[in-house]
C-alpha cells in the first residue's frame, strides 16, 4: 500500500452564519461532502448523542472522522475515546482547553492524555490553537523541547495572527513554524494573514500569504511523508469557518463563497501532494 493524502471538511465550516438565517441541516452538509469527493469530516466527538446522530447521516457514505474534543484535564478525554472506541475516527484532534503558564505545570496533564490515548489505541493529536495551551508559539516550542515527540495537529493560521507574522516569512520564523511541522500529525486548513485568522485565498492581493502557508503544508507534507509508515493516512481538514472568523460585509454575509474556497483549497493540497 501506497501513503494517502486523506482531505477532510469541517463541520463547523458548514456553519453558514448568513443574514437570512437559513442554516442547512447535518444530513445537508453530509451530502454535499459526499457528493464533493472528501475522504471525510471534522466534527466535535463530546456528546453521545451527536456523535450518535452523526454516524447515523454518514453510514453509506464512506466517509472517515476526525473527532475534535476540548478537555480541560486529564479524565475529560475518557468520553472521547469512549466514542472513539464506539464509532472509529481516524483521530482525536485535542484542542487543551486550559492556559497554564508554566510549562512544567502543563506536562503532566500531556502526560496523562498521551496514556489514555496510548491505552485506548486510539491516536490523539494536540492541536495548535489560540485560546489554549498551545496558544503561543514559543510557549509551544517550549512544551516540545520537554516532550519532543508530542504528536501534533497543526493549524499554523494561529500562530501566524497571534504572532503577527511578516510576509514573507523571515527565517527564523521560518524555523520555528518548521520546528512544529516536525510534530505535525495532521492539519488543519486556511490562511491567515498577520491581522486576520482567515483571509479570502481567492482575493489576489492574499496570494503572498497563500504561497506562504503552501511552502509551509509542503514542508509538512514531506516531513510526514519520510517518517510515516508506507500505508499511512495524513488527514488535511479544510477548516474554513463562518464567521467571526470569515471576513463579512456590511450585509453581514461572507466576502466570499467559503464552500468554493473549500473546494479550491483541497485542489492546491492535492497538487501539493503530487508534487512530492
Amino acid at each position: 500500500m501506497m501513503q494517502k493524502l486523506l482531505i477532510f471538511q469541517s463541520l463547523w465550516a458548514m456553519e453558514r452564519r448568513r443574514a437570512d438565517g437559513y442554516e442547512r441541516s447535518l444530513d445537508e452538509n453530509i451530502a454535499m461532502i459526499s457528493e464533493a469527493g472528501f475522504d471525510g469530516v471534522s466534527a466535535h466527538y463530546t456528546n453521545r448523542a451527536d456523535v450518535v446522530r452523526l454516524n447515523d447521516a454518514l453510514r453509506g457514505t464512506g466517509l472517515k472522522i476526525e473527532g475534535i474534543c476540548f478537555p480541560r484535564g486529564i479524565e475529560d478525554l475518557r468520553l472521547p475515546l469512549e466514542l472513539a472506541a464506539e464509532f472509529p475516527v481516524s483521530h482525536i484532534g485535542l484542542q487543551p482547553d486550559i492556559r497554564l503558564r508554566r510549562i512544567e505545570d502543563c506536562l503532566p496533564i500531556l502526560d496523562g492524555w498521551m496514556q489514555l490515548a496510548h491505552d485506548a489505541g486510539v491516536p490523539v493529536f494536540i492541536e495548535t490553537h489560540r485560546g489554549r495551551m498551545t496558544t503561543d508559539l514559543f510557549f509551544t516550542l517550549d512544551l516540545l523541547d520537554r516532550r519532543p515527540d508530542l504528536p501534533l495537529l497543526a493549524d499554523l493560521s494561529h500562530f501566524t495572527v497571534a504572532r503577527e507574522f511578516a510576509c514573507p516569512a523571515d527565517p527564523e520564523t521560518d524555523a520555528l513554524i518548521r520546528r512544529i511541522l516536525y510534530n505535525a500529525h495532521a492539519f488543519h486548513g486556511r490562511v491567515a494573514s498577520s491581522e486576520q485568522v482567515q483571509i479570502e485565498i481567492s482575493f489576489p492581493h492574499h496570494r503572498p500569504w497563500v504561497d506562504l502557508f503552501l511552502q509551509w503544508w509542503d514542508c509538512g507534507m514531506r516531513d510526514w511523508r519520510s517518517r510515516a509508515a508506507s500505508n499511512a493516512e495524513l488527514v488535511f481538514t479544510c477548516e474554513l469557518g463562518p464567521q467571526p472568523y470569515a471576513i463579512t460585509g456590511r450585509d453581514g454575509n461572507d466576502t466570499t463563497d467559503r464552500w468554493a474556497e473549500a473546494l479550491s483549497l483541497r485542489q492546491m493540497l492535492r497538487d501539493l501532494w503530487d508534487g512530492i
